[in-house]
């Protein structure tokens, strides 16, 4: 079996003090680091995944233009591409990443299925040319990207795990309504902590 990991949007503006920050992301940055330098040969290859917005548009209606954002489907100005808040969490060491995804490049994006690698791939295209037949999980935010990519992950026949204790996200309830349906969806959600349990 082949196995990835999905880091998804660990990004500035996600993280403490970014345009969209959720609290315990500089943890997840710092956990998804340590995590890899312990178990270095647990992963086939390391996919992450980053928001990369166009900043002189709305990026199909994403950003909120002429009104309030209603944190739905509007969205206030983040990862914009070539900006500070684009750009990995300094605590993620971008050295253990394989294959760099951006996605939302003028376009509501949320799932790294909608990204594309720095080679002009797909996604889908990626795994498939890599063998990948099962992925694990983790990132920003467990309600909104985490869970899009984890759900595509699945529709894409993909074994599928999302590591709970590096994941952060937006709000508890969420959070834990994202997880469970994931659950019943067919992936496993565990921690990256069980999975060191002989």
């Amino acid at each position: 079996m082949m196995r990835a990991l999905f880091i998804i949007d660990v990004q500035n503006d996600f993280t403490e003090g970014g345009a969209l920050g959720v609290d315990g992301g500089a943890a997840v940055a710092a956990g998804v680091t340590r995590y890899l330098r312990e178990h270095p040969d647990r992963y086939d290859v390391v996919f992450a995944s980053r928001d990369w917005h166009d900043g002189d548009n709305d990026n199909g209606g994403h950003f909120a233009t002429d009104a309030a954002p209603d944190f739905v489907d509007t969205w206030p100005r983040h990862c914009v591409s070539g900006t500070p808040g684009a750009e990995y969490h300094p605590a993620l060491d971008p050295s253990l990443i394989d294959v760099h995804v951006r996605k939302g490049q003028g376009k509501p994006a949320y799932s790294i299925f909608e990204g594309t690698t720095d080679d002009g791939m797909t996604v889908p295209q990626k795994l498939d040319a890599l063998g990948v037949d099962a992925v694990d999980v983790v990132g920003i935010a467990t309600d909104y990207c985490v869970r899009a990519s984890a759900l595509d992950a699945l529709d894409a026949h993909r074994t599928v795990r999302v590591l709970r204790d590096l994941v952060a996200g937006v709000a508890p309830g969420s959070s834990a309504a994202a997880l469970a349906e994931l659950t019943q969806a067919g992936a496993t959600v565990t921690s990256a902590e069980e999975e060191d349990t002989p």
